[in-house]
């Protein structure tokens, strides 16, 4: 039996991120990438990384200034270690983004696509930039110079800034100019229209650094570059105490106003040599020297998703993914209703292949049909566009029926959407509920009731991602729709016991987080282990997001000792080390990063013939086991179940993007032996030539 204080088989949690975001940038460099989408995985590289230290490193630079001492539960490093390490192995992931930058810049100009620099402009170009910048630019400056009379200011989190050491005399100070938000990222250059027509832009943060001299012309300037603080975001908004009479909106609100005020954790600092700029804004920020990361590349690279509206035609057809439009074919017959299908069978949709339309199509019969008198659903994560969801829910309101959604006002970074969603939704008459003090509504849930032939049909839809149809074209999740009673009751009382703040309420086939998930998939577990035990063959197969929670990980080693077969596809961060001998040896885990995010959670316990699969909101992280309310539902219909098994064996089977974890905690690429497969071109192929 393997004691939980053994770190021989587990690696830390932070780390094991890194390694996936790493993964991420590696995509960057793979040639068999179109262009553009390598230069989008840059984007999604820095944007992942930003999050990372917002919220994970500033959780443990809170943790770092505490007394008390702790320890992480699988590396046994306390927080400032941890912090020691992560700092360390970014500077490494800064110079391989540096390097690919680099590359990709080159390919780019190949391509047409040329980021140009100051020095770098004809006459012609010179002139608009120097005209754009004395009548857009110039006027919207409020640059400082911090001296008794001005102090240092507040510099916002992830924005730009151009700082100088400005030299008076025998003296230094520093100069700061902020660059301005209503700008755009980038100024697209003059030219000929030719055939292949050039991309030719430069950076707003490239034209202010030109001119930082002429703003500051009063002094002599040392040195200048750009730089960029990144703050704490890991606010607990919870724990806020409330004041008299404030309503939950209100609340909200004013946490989120306190979160862009906390801690600098990283500033990034455009290759200067400047030890006056560096030490001051060491001083004035509270960092240390290792908080610091050098590059000479754009620190902000969102600019790049705005160059697809100037792709032409010839252009996209070579630098992006070919285009697909999901389909909106599945099992219901064309001219079929979707309740008369699920009176008999259940639904399987496989996003982002199936269109989320199919969701709306079935949201918009409930909104239309006379006998649905209630709607319920969850909401965690919607988006900000105009949702077509919350158009139907306000509808079916408007018209009479009950409707609750349950919001989760803090899915982190999109409190804002989803504030402006639950007043939406209220104003239309819809109740809205804001889950409980402590835990946040996680689960993916949909329930509609409708009266027919003198009793209640329940239609339940319980999915594994959230109900946004952004996402729903890149994220790669199932969505299930049954109308068993026994799923139907267990939904009904999941809505009753989050009405009611219960969080110990009874489901007969729905595992339910924090209070019994965790428990039973070790059940399910132990099951299979003692199958083995037994002499029979046993099997487990995963798929999900993240695996980090320590009493699942060590209930996954004991059973492979006894000797369960056990395949993992886990996106990202791994905590459990596989393959080491007589302890981790029949566990194999394989990361995809690939053109979709893979996002389903899918848990099987057996073989394909028997097994017991789930569908699910939660990752196997403790945060999800013990700090969320999820659902995992059972797969009852024989036909699905064989499908989704199947379609994770083909998973399985992705030589191309697929990346297999060695015992030392790093990834690799498979053999080059095995025939080349890519899942998600199958899987597109599979449903769009069902058309």
């Amino acid at each position: 039996m393997i004691k939980k204080i053994n770190p021989t088989y587990t690696q830390n949690r932070e780390l094991s991120w890194l390694k996936f975001n790493e993964r991420v940038l590696d995509e960057a460099m793979d040639e068999t990438v179109p262009l553009y989408e390598r230069l989008k995985f840059l984007a999604i590289f820095d944007s992942n990384l930003d999050e990372f230290f917002m919220i994970r490193v500033g959780s443990l630079y809170d943790l770092s200034l505490e007394n008390t001492l702790k320890f992480d539960n699988k590396s046994f490093l306390t927080p400032s270690q941890q912090l020691e390490k992560i700092f360390a192995a970014t500077k490494k992931l800064y110079k391989k983004r540096d390097i690919i930058t680099a590359k990709l810049e080159a390919a780019c100009y190949k391509a047409n696509i040329h980021r140009k620099t100051i020095n770098k402009l004809n006459k012609t170009e010179q002139k608009f930039v120097s005209d754009y910048y004395k009548t857009q630019i110039l006027p919207l400056l409020s640059p400082l110079i911090i001296n008794i009379r001005h102090p240092f200011p507040h510099l916002k989190n992830k924005l730009l800034y151009i700082a100088a050491s400005l030299k008076e005399k025998k003296s230094f100070m520093l100069g700061i100019i902020p660059i301005p938000q209503t700008l755009p990222k980038l100024l697209y250059l003059p030219g000929r229209k030719i055939k292949n027509k050039k991309i030719k832009y430069i950076l707003i943060e490239d034209i202010l650094l030109h001119y930082t001299e002429k703003i500051f012309s009063a002094y002599s300037i040392d040195k200048k570059t750009l730089i960029c603080v990144t703050r704490n975001a890991d606010i607990s908004l919870d724990d806020e105490d409330f004041e008299l009479g404030e309503d939950y909106l209100q609340h909200m609100r004013k946490s989120l106003r306190k979160r862009a005020r906390l801690a600098p954790v990283r500033l990034e600092i455009a290759d200067d040599s400047s030890s006056f700029l560096t030490t001051f804004l060491m001083t004035h920020l509270n960092i240390k020297k290792e908080q610091i990361f050098k590059t000479p590349k754009p620190i902000n690279t969102s600019y790049i998703f705005n160059l697809n509206d100037r792709l032409n035609d010839e252009q996209k057809e070579s630098l992006l993914y070919p285009t697909f439009q999901p389909s909106l074919n599945c099992d219901v017959p064309d001219n079929m209703k979707m309740f008369n299908y699920l009176r008999n069978k259940d639904l399987l949709l496989h996003y982002p292949y199936q269109s989320f339309d199919l969701f709306l199509n079935f949201i918009k019969e409930a909104v239309y049909d006379e006998s649905v008198f209630a709607i319920k659903m969850t909401i965690y994560r919607i988006g900000e566009r105009k949702a077509k969801l919350i158009q139907l829910l306000s509808m079916a309101a408007e018209m009479g029926k009950d409707v609750t959604v349950l919001m989760e006002l803090r899915a982190r970074f999109d409190e804002a959407n989803n504030i402006n969603w639950a007043e939406m939704l209220q104003d239309s008459g819809c109740k809205v509920i804001y889950g409980m003090e402590g835990y946040k509504i996680h689960a993916k849930i949909c329930l509609i009731m409708r009266r027919h032939n003198n009793k209640i049909e329940y239609f339940t839809q319980i999915g594994t991602g959230n109900y946004n149809e952004q996402t729903a074209s890149l994220y790669t999740d199932l969505s299930l729709f049954t109308s068993a009673d026994n799923i139907g009751f267990d939904a009904v009382q999941f809505f009753q016991n989050m009405g009611t703040d219960n969080l110990h309420g009874n489901y007969n086939y729905m595992l339910a987080a924090p209070t019994r998930l965790k428990n039973n998939l070790i059940n399910l577990i132990n099951n299979e282990k003692q199958q083995a035990l037994a002499g029979h063959p046993a099997h487990i197969l995963l798929k999900m997001n993240a695996l980090t929670d320590r009493e699942l990980i060590d209930a996954l080693a004991n059973a492979s000792q006894a000797g369960v077969n056990i395949k993992m596809i886990i996106r990202g961060i791994c905590c459990l080390k596989p393959g080491i001998k007589g302890i981790t040896e029949n566990i194999q885990v394989i990361s995809i990063v690939g053109r979709f995010l893979e996002h389903s959670r899918i848990f099987c316990f057996g073989n394909v013939e028997n097994a017991k699969v789930y569908i699910s909101s939660a990752d196997w992280m403790t945060r999800n086991t013990e700090h969320r309310v999820e659902l995992a539902c059972p797969i009852f219909d024989k036909d699905i179940k064989e499908n989704i098994y199947n379609e994770l064996l083909l998973l399985w089977q992705d030589t191309i993007k697929g990346r297999l974890l060695s015992p030392d905690g790093n990834y690799e690429k498979l053999s080059a032996k095995l025939p080349a497969f890519n899942s998600q071109e199958s899987f597109l192929k599979k449903y769009l030539s069902a058309e």
